[in-house]
């Protein structure tokens, strides 16, 4: 069990204790860890529990530098296209998210309705349905519940538990842990960071 008190020493809102709690008893993340893991690993990917959706409102140079077009990625943009989406959130999520993990093409909406959310930033329609199932929640049809502390912090466990990462957590594989989640290693010394600051607290 995590505390308010301990939430308050690592500058999370105090309030969260509970669906922490809730979490960490439904998925098995179970010793102070693998607690630790998750707590700074969603700390990375949420600004510390403060964010709950995905920011996407990008100008054209970040466009270009995240999303550059490819053969592959035809949904990437070239400079003009940059131009013509910077700083319109809701255009570029459906441009991004187009026709891939789930989601329906850029004209449906999908995208945005979609897009980020949750302390793990759950993404994409598979996803929503698949947790949707798993939590007994309808996500598709309200994707705003996981921009909610509960089911942000629900979906986050969900996560966890889909992708067995708890191996890693018990092991101190934080390198395998942030491919994982995130696909690469962005912010890997960041995720470090809160880990260890958290394992002190919880130790």
């Amino acid at each position: 069990m995590v505390t308010s008190e301990q939430l308050r020493q690592l500058k999370i809102d105090p309030n969260l204790a509970d669906y922490f709690n809730e979490t960490f008893d439904r998925f098995d993340i179970s010793s102070p860890a693998r607690q630790a893991c998750w707590i700074g690993q969603c700390g990375h990917e949420c600004g510390n529990f403060r964010i709950m959706e995905e920011n996407l409102n990008y100008r054209a140079p970040t466009l270009l530098k995240l999303f550059p077009r490819t053969p592959k990625r035809a949904w990437g943009f070239t400079p003009e296209e940059a131009a013509a989406y910077e700083k319109q959130p809701q255009r570029i999520a459906n441009r991004i998210y187009s026709n891939r993990m789930g989601n329906r093409d850029e004209t449906s909406g999908d995208g945005w309705r979609f897009r980020g959310a949750g302390f793990l930033q759950l993404t994409g329609h598979s996803n929503f349905w698949h947790a949707s199932q798993a939590l007994g929640e309808d996500f598709v049809m309200q994707p705003e519940l996981v921009r909610t502390p509960k089911y942000a912090a629900m979906t986050a466990g969900w996560f966890w538990q889909t992708h067995r990462l708890n191996q890693y957590a018990d092991s101190g594989d934080y390198l395998t842990l942030t491919k994982r989640i995130n696909g690469g290693t962005i912010g890997l010394e960041d995720r470090k960071k809160h880990i260890n600051e958290a394992l002190h607290i919880l130790s």
